[in-house]
């Protein structure tokens, strides 16, 4: 990069989520794109003034999928059949685009599989979308 070039962050907004096998729409949110490092502590002998950190498994939260609630039931499907037994994994991407719709980043997760669906809050009175949440447990985040 040139002295002086600027070099913006990337929107939010602009993402789309794949999951194999499935057409599924466009979401408004995703929420759960972290990983974290256990960390474990312990005493090393002749050493008093501190513990040893070292470095354990890696956790992952759950995906939190949210968009407008449509005639499309493949979420809701998908999430039916796994609580009748029928665990379906699927692989998946998150991808966000710059501006001109170039993809920048991909996330993708794996063997993940439906633990909660949510519809929408429903309230007279109001023009808000209806929408449906879906979160999904998997196996991690990995490189493409």
């Amino acid at each position: 990069m040139a002295i002086g070039q600027r070099k913006d962050p990337y929107l939010g907004f602009n993402f789309v989520v794949e999951i194999e096998g499935l057409v599924v729409g466009g979401f408004s949110e995703v929420s759960g794109l972290q990983m974290e490092i256990e960390v474990q502590a312990f005493r090393e002998g002749g050493r008093n003034e501190y513990m040893r950190q070292v470095p354990g498994g890696t956790k992952y939260p759950n995906l939190v999928l949210k968009r407008g609630l449509t005639d499309d039931h493949v979420l809701w499907n998908w999430h039916v059949d796994t609580v009748r037994g029928d665990v379906d994994r699927k692989n998946g991407s998150v991808v966000l685009r710059n501006a001109a719709g170039e993809e920048q980043w991909r996330w993708n997760f794996q063997n993940a599989f439906p633990v909660k669906w949510q519809g929408p809050d429903l309230r007279a009175g109001t023009a808000e979308t209806a929408i449906e949440m879906l979160e999904l447990a998997h196996e991690g985040l990995v490189d493409s």
